[in-house]
C-alpha cells in the first residue's frame, strides 16, 4: 500500500488525522502530512481516506494501481 496527499486539496479538516492520528496530521499551514501510515490496519488508512470531503488522500497497491479515490 502507498499513501499519498494530494496538498493543494486538502482544506484541513483533520478527519483524517482524527481517524488515524498516528498516521496522518496536519502542520502549521493546517495541511495533512502522512506520519506513519503503517502504524494502522490498511481498513483505517482506507476509512481515513475515505472521510477527506476533497478526496486528497490517494491509496495506491503495491502495483501502483489506484484503490482510493
Amino acid at each position: 500500500m502507498k499513501v499519498a496527499v494530494d496538498r493543494d486539496l486538502c482544506i484541513g479538516l483533520g478527519n483524517c488525522a482524527a481517524i488515524a492520528p498516528t498516521a496522518f496530521d496536519l502542520d502549521d499551514e493546517g495541511k495533512v502530512v502522512i506520519l506513519d501510515p503503517y502504524s494502522v490496519d490498511e481498513e483505517i488508512i482506507l476509512a481515513a481516506a475515505e472521510s477527506c470531503s476533497v478526496k486528497a488522500i490517494i491509496i495506491s497497491d503495491d502495483k501502483g494501481n489506484q484503490r482510493y479515490p
